[in-house]
């Protein structure tokens, strides 16, 4: 990422200038630590302009544009947890579409020389939202290099498992690290 140009190193499509970084699930807390000094470093040392887009933020934005954090826990109460993550997945995919709120957070006029992205907190979409969706959705809307942080398990060369336990999607085309 601190390359002058990184896009070639981290993917083969022009459109998709993202590739994803996946981590076991259980080093979380270690993997945001190591996460803000990769950030720093990359500002200090490489100049980079680096943005840090929260994923469970951007959750927060989106539910909370269609109804609130208590209704949606009242209604898991009252219609149960299946219910209610159908109900989350259509928020981010139809009233509040996830792929249109990361967009919107990219840099303003994005110098893919300068900018670098790193989507994180991806986590915070299990189970409701696989994150396979986002990407393709982004395909054409990115022009910064992006990495997805992905706590999940590698399954072959291109698969992936959210979180370790979702079946595997294997129809990742970014390259993933």
């Amino acid at each position: 990422m601190a390359k002058p140009d990184p896009r070639p190193d981290i993917s083969a499509y022009h459109d998709m200038p993202y590739a994803i970084f996946h981590y076991p699930p259980s080093e979380e807390l270690a993997f945001r630590r190591e996460m803000n000094l990769l950030a720093t470093r990359l500002r200090n040392q490489a100049a980079k302009r680096v943005s840090v887009l929260s994923l469970a933020e951007l959750l927060d934005k989106a539910v909370g544009s269609v109804m609130s954090w208590p209704e949606l826990i009242s209604d898991e109460r009252t219609i149960g947890l299946p219910e209610v993550q159908d109900t989350l997945h259509q928020i981010l995919s139809e009233e509040a579409p996830l792929p249109d709120l990361v967009a919107s957070e990219m840099p303003q006029d994005p110098d893919p020389e300068r900018d670098v992205v790193f989507l994180w907190r991806t986590g915070s979409l299990f189970p409701f939202y696989r994150t396979f969706a986002l990407l393709e959705q982004l395909k054409g809307k990115v022009v910064a290099p992006t990495i997805l942080c992905y706590p999940g398990s590698l399954d072959g060369p291109a698969g992936l498992r959210f979180m370790g336990q979702l079946e595997a999607e294997h129809n990742y085309r970014p390259k993933i690290f």
